[in-house]
């Protein structure tokens, strides 16, 4: 009987960890402290809760990095991607998912498995015996992060994340809002019209911005700097930087037409994302804040059509915590100090929640295999999967390690091809093809006690 594998979080990383490794034929405990210890955006006790967004971004997987990403983990049976699969929503050329039909679905897969126990108890030290895997996550408890920085002799880097806020679709007034996806793009009539949109004129943004500039923001406490992953700024902080940011940003008006005023070019655009199947729930795209509540509600009702806007979520923001992974992890993810720890996810410095269930995806191989005695190649650098791992383990400069997603400007290049805008397209598709051969000849190598059916 193989030892038992322990995964300590239940979020994105720690579930498709347990996933994979019990489907090599190791058996799982996930420690998830939730429900039982809260935290400050978590909602629920699930497994899998999405937090900020409900969005895995694009899905091409062509001509985009995460969509590759997307297709590796399919490749893998990933049960993340399948789980988004089934709850997927229209959202144009993007994959975006009911996020509370989604951690429903992953969380009574995981405690229905045969090979996977979940245990409720917060696990406050690194254990000193046994085959672990950490993956708590942005918001890993007070007490495992500082016995995390005790082991590694600094203190953990930290960056801030910010939430968007979430509307009721029914508190929307349509006579000023129109349902259409940018470019009208989508197949079908649903993803065509998968955005609701409020449309600004320059007075209404003018008046927009100095609200979002003098608004009531949330401090933070002494020793503490505002230091942001720039996928995730607070709306404010765009505002702040210049006035026409949001227009070239979240805000900007490009491929839309008002129906209501067909002739009219809107000066900027306000777009709402459905949230849940239903359709009763929109979250507003890009919409991270750190506003007060009482400021969110009064400067988001100056938005056209969001003057009667009722929320189901305000926005907030969050402390993040990651690891210097390149300095601290080996190309397995085994803390270089105690190689009986892996760490996957967020901690470990990639950012986004498919690039975090990616790195749970491959500890949860690279933990099973060591413990059953499989002899794995290294993870291939031309994969999405393996750049993103050589980035955190050793391709990133240390001094100055940020939080990254996965992106070609993490791939090797690939010889013969033009660079500039015109050569993108065919650069782009030549790292996705050359990726795909590298990940399915890496698959080969992984021996699966069961084949995983994640439907």
């Amino acid at each position: 009987m193989t030892e038992t594998l322990h995964i300590v979080g239940g979020g994105m990383a720690g579930s498709e960890a347990a996933w994979q490794a019990a489907h090599m034929g190791v058996r799982v405990v996930i420690h998830e402290m939730r429900p039982g210890t809260g935290t400050f955006a978590h909602k629920t006790g699930n497994l899998a809760e999405m937090v900020c967004s409900n969005s895995f971004r694009s899905d091409d997987d062509e001509q985009n990095a995460v969509g590759l990403l997307h297709w590796e983990m399919r490749q893998a049976g990933g049960l993340v991607m399948a789980s988004a699969d089934r709850h997927r929503l229209p959202a144009g050329g993007a994959l975006a998912v009911d996020r509370d039909a989604f951690s429903a679905h992953i969380t009574a897969t995981l405690r229905a498995h045969p090979m996977i126990t979940v245990s409720g108890e917060e696990i406050t030290e690194l254990p000193t015996e046994g085959q672990w895997i950490i993956a708590t996550g942005p918001l890993t408890s007070s007490a495992l992060g500082q016995a995390i920085a005790r082991e590694t002799g600094a203190e953990a880097l930290a960056f801030f994340d910010a939430i968007a806020p979430i509307v009721y679709a029914e508190s929307i007034d349509m006579e000023k809002a129109w349902l259409q996806s940018r470019y009208d793009k989508g197949e079908t009539e649903e993803e065509r019209t998968a955005y609701i949109n409020c449309p600004m004129d320059r007075d209404q943004y003018e008046a927009f911005i100095d609200a979002l500039i003098a608004a009531d923001k949330t401090e933070f406490h002494e020793g503490e700097t505002a230091q942001y992953f720039d996928g995730c700024l607070p709306i404010e902080v765009m505002a702040e930087r210049g006035r026409e940011t949001l227009r070239h940003g979240p805000m900007k008006p490009v491929g839309l037409t008002n129906p209501h005023q067909p002739d009219v070019k809107a000066h900027a655009v306000v777009q709402l994302r459905r949230d849940n199947a239903l359709g009763t729930l929109y979250n507003i795209v890009g919409f991270q804040t750190k506003m007060k509540y009482g400021a969110q509600t009064d400067v988001f009702r100056m938005i056209p059509g969001l003057e009667d806007a009722r929320f189901a979520r305000l926005g907030g923001i969050h402390r993040n915590t990651f690891l210097n992974s390149p300095t601290l992890l080996d190309e397995q993810m085994r803390l270089r100090s105690r190689p009986n720890i892996r760490f996957a996810g967020q901690i470990t410095g990639v950012e986004g929640y498919v690039e975090s269930s990616a790195m749970g995806l491959l500890a949860g191989r690279l933990a099973a295999a060591e413990m059953l005695g499989q002899d794995l190649p290294p993870v291939p650098q031309d994969s999405a999967m393996g750049a993103l791992i050589h980035h955190i383990t050793g391709g990133a400069e240390a001094k100055t390690f940020q939080p990254m997603n996965v992106n070609f400007g993490l791939f090797r290049p690939v010889d013969g091809l033009k660079g500039g805008r015109r050569g993108r397209k065919d650069r782009y598709k030549a790292y996705t093809d050359r990726a795909k051969t590298a990940w399915r000849q890496w698959l080969d190598h992984v021996q699966l006690d069961v084949v995983p059916d994640p439907a």
